[in-house]
Order: C-alpha cells, then structure tokens, then sequence
C-alpha cells in the first residue's frame, strides 16, 4: 500500500496488508517522510515499512547536494527501524544512474531497495531494467512505461519474464480491488502496489480558503487516508 500517513499505516496494517510505502506529499507522486512520520509509524504497525527517498518532487536528475541528502535520509530511516527503501535516479540521457544506484543499495544494505517508477520515464525500459538488475536492486516498481498498468500490463509482463528470478517486479500505477487479479494475470507479478488513499474533509469548523498554503486550490482543507476496509477488500480478493 501507498501512503502518506501514520493513520493510513495503521489502517494498512490492520487490513490485511504486507508493507506500505511510506511517503509525503503524494500529490508531487511522494518524497521523502518526516523522521517523526518514520518513528511514529514504526511505533504503531508490525508490517513492512518501505521508506520512500525523494528529496523533492519532480524529475530524478539530483544534484550533489541533493544526492548527499538522500544518504543521510537513508540512514535515518534504517536507524528508525524502516524494513526496506525506495528509491530512482536517472542520468539527464534518460538513462538509469547506474553508479549512483549502486552506492545508495550498498548504504541502504541490508535492507532491500526497490527502484520506483523513475523507470517509466526512462529512455528504454528493457534496458533500464537490466541496469537496476545490475545494482542489486531487489525490486522494481513499475507501470510498464504507461500512465496506468492497465494499460502497460503486457510491458511488464515482458519484464516479469525477462527479469526472472534475477528481481521482483513489481507493477503499480491504476490498480484496483476490481482489476488486480486481472492485472495479476496478465503480467505474471507475485506482488501488487496499490494506492487506496481517499480524501477526507478537514475538521475545521472556522476556514479561511481565501489564502492557500500551496499550489493547490482547496488542499488546506483535505486530507488523504486509506481505509482499512478498503485494503482489506483488496487483499481478500487477491486471496481469492
């Protein structure tokens, strides 16, 4: 499960899932969680906690400084008791940043990593995949370079069949409680990734929408959750 907060951990956790990613700011497609988010939830949940490492939304060209913080938000995340990392970077040639992977799954190590959906903005997928093999990635997320799986589902069949035992893929991106095992069946996949996050209207009584706090009209009075019924749903019908 995809999610960007304590209570949608728990919800997780309760509903039958395995791990959640956990992220911030979903609405840039995550980055990196607070320390504070990371402790609380590892304080509440006993399933898998993937911590996602993205210093900022956007591409996934970084910079030296932006690179060094990615080490250090590792780290923490490992001190803080995360069960694996997330993370992608590319080279400005749309290639995976093989060397810089590299160094970011010895440091994460023995944690495993997943590669996310940088790989679907790259140049060639069946090469990128090769590449994030060759690091010691023990996963890849991935939408089979389309805007959902559902329509990228015979790509990362492809991959499936192509990576072997070498490396998890894993597809994302659209599923759904009515299309997973669908999904699943088409492209070979072992394990999904789902985001279930539904907004939910702020507690506030007294409300000021005339002056926003970002970029999004109306975001100061939403938030974001997973249901724990909806993950549970979910999961009865993959074990289904």
């Amino acid at each position: 499960m995809c999610i960007e907060s304590v209570e949608s951990a728990v919800a997780a956790d309760l509903g039958g899932a395995q791990r959640v990613e956990l992220c911030a700011n979903l609405l840039e497609g995550g980055t990196t969680p607070s320390a504070g988010t990371i402790a609380a939830a590892r304080a509440r949940v006993k399933l898998g906690i993937q911590v996602m490492i993205r210093p900022r939304g956007g591409d996934f060209l970084y910079t030296d400084a932006e690179f060094e913080a990615m080490q250090h938000d590792i780290r923490v995340a490992k001190d803080l008791g995360a069960d694996g990392i997330v993370f992608g970077l590319l080279n400005a040639d749309g290639t995976v940043d093989r060397e810089r992977t590299s160094r970011l799954v010895e440091l994460a190590a023995p944690l495993p990593v997943t590669f996310h959906r940088a790989i679907d903005v790259s140049r060639d997928l069946m090469e990128a995949l090769e590449t994030v093999i060759a690091t010691g990635c023990a996963r890849v997320l991935t939408s089979g370079g389309e805007p959902s799986v559902v329509d990228g589902a015979e790509v990362v069949a492809r991959m499936v069949r192509a990576a072997g035992d070498r490396i998890l893929v894993m597809p994302g991106c659209g599923i759904t409680t009515g299309n997973v095992r669908s999904i699943l069946a088409t492209t070979g996949a072992h394990e999904v990734h789902v985001a279930l996050e539904e907004p939910l209207p702020s507690g506030m009584t007294y409300r000021k929408p005339e002056i926003p706090m970002g970029g999004v009209e109306g975001r100061e009075y939403l938030r974001f959750l997973t249901a724990q019924a909806a993950v549970a749903e979910l999961v009865a019908t993959i074990s289904g």
